[in-house]
C-alpha cells in the first residue's frame, strides 16, 4: 500500500479512536494526507470521557508515512464542519476521500428496552450521533470532493445490509440509526456517481476497539485470553483490518463497483488481498450468523 494514495486528501471524521483511527492510520500508511476530526483533544474531553485524542491520531498517521492534520470538529456543529471544508479548500482545494465513522452513541443506548421505556432524550442523542453527523458532514465537505471525479465516500456502520434487514439490534433507536447507514450508500450513490464519485457503506465485525479491549480486561497482544469470558470473541478482528481495507478500496481502479452497496472488511479483504495484523481474513458475520446466533459453540474454523 505503500504511495499508492500519494498526493491524496482525506477527511476521517470520527477518527479519535477505533475503526476511524485505524482508517485514518492505514490511508497515512498509503501516503495520504489525513485530516482527523473529532471531539477529544489533549486539553478537553468528550461526553464518553476516553483518553484517547485526535492528535494522538495525528502521530500516527504522519509515524506511518502520510501527513496527519488534527482539528477539533463536533460534527453535530455545522459552523465546525463549515470552518473545516474552508480550511481543506485553502491548503489543497480539493478533497479525495471522506470518511464518516462519526458516532459515540453507545452510552446512550440502553439494550432490549422497548422505545416507549427507553429514556427519550438518550435515544434521539444515540440518531443524531448516528445520523445527523453524518448529514451534516457530507453537506459541507462533498462539493469539495466532486469537483474531480475519482473521489470516495465511506459511511461506517454496524452490519451488514442483510444482517440489519433481518436482525433486531437491541434498540429500536440503535437499530434505525445502524440501518439508515445501510441506506446512505445507495442514495448517496445516486448523487456523487454523475460526478465520477463513489460512495459504499462499511461494516466492521466485531472490532476489538480499545473499549472493547478495556471492558474484557486485555491489550491488542493478548485478546485470546478474552476467549475465556466470551468464546465467540475468538472472531473479533483488530481495527487496522477495516483501516487497511478502507485504504485498498480507495487506492483500486474499479472501486466504483462497490457504490452504492454495504460492504464488510472482509469482502474487501477478500477482493484486494487484505489481511488483519495477525494474517488472517475474519469472517465476522456470517460467523455471527451460522455459529453465534444458532447457539453453536465458538469455533472459528472456516470462519478466519
Amino acid at each position: 500500500m505503500h504511495n499508492t494514495l500519494k498526493d491524496k486528501v482525506a477527511v476521517v471524521a470520527g477518527a479519535t479512536r477505533g475503526t476511524g483511527r485505524a482508517i485514518a492510520v492505514a490511508l497515512g500508511e498509503a501516503g495520504a494526507t489525513v485530516y482527523c476530526t473529532g471531539r477529544t483533544t489533549r486539553g478537553a474531553r468528550s461526553e464518553m470521557n476516553r483518553p484517547e485524542t485526535i492528535e494522538e491520531t495525528a502521530e500516527l498517521v504522519t509515524r506511518a508515512g502520510g501527513r496527519g492534520v488534527a482539528q477539533r470538529v463536533d460534527h453535530l456543529e455545522s459552523d465546525q464542519v463549515r470552518a473545516l471544508a474552508e480550511r481543506i479548500d485553502r491548503e489543497h482545494g480539493r478533497l479525495d476521500i471522506l470518511v464518516n465513522d462519526i458516532w459515540g452513541g453507545d452510552m446512550f443506548a440502553k439494550w432490549d428496552v422497548p422505545v416507549w421505556e427507553h429514556p427519550l432524550d438518550d435515544g434521539l442523542r444515540l440518531m443524531r450521533l448516528a445520523i445527523d453527523t453524518h448529514l451534516i458532514t457530507s453537506h459541507h465537505l462533498l462539493p469539495l470532493m466532486i469537483r474531480n471525479p475519482g473521489g470516495l465516500l465511506v459511511e461506517v456502520t454496524d452490519g451488514t445490509a442483510e444482517y440489519n434487514a433481518a436482525n433486531y439490534r437491541l434498540s429500536v433507536f440503535y437499530d434505525l440509526a445502524k440501518t439508515s447507514l445501510n441506506r446512505l450508500a445507495f442514495s448517496m450513490d445516486h448523487e456523487l456517481r454523475p460526478h465520477g464519485c463513489a460512495a459504499v457503506t462499511l461494516t466492521p465485525g466485531w472490532i476489538r476497539s480499545e473499549a472493547m479491549l478495556e471492558h474484557y480486561g486485555v491489550t491488542e497482544d493478548n485478546w485470546r485470553d478474552a476467549t475465556a469470558r466470551e468464546p465467540h470473541f475468538a472472531i473479533s478482528e483488530s481495527p487496522a483490518f477495516a483501516g487497511r481495507a478502507v485504504a485498498a478500496l480507495a487506492a483500486a481502479d474499479d472501486r466504483a463497483r462497490w457504490s452504492g452497496r454495504t460492504v464488510s472488511s472482509v469482502g474487501l479483504a477478500r477482493a484486494y488481498g487484505v489481511t488483519d495484523v495477525d494474517g488472517s481474513v475474519p469472517d465476522a458475520w456470517r460467523y455471527m450468523e451460522e455459529v453465534q446466533s444458532k447457539g453453536r459453540p465458538a469455533d472459528t474454523t472456516g470462519y478466519r
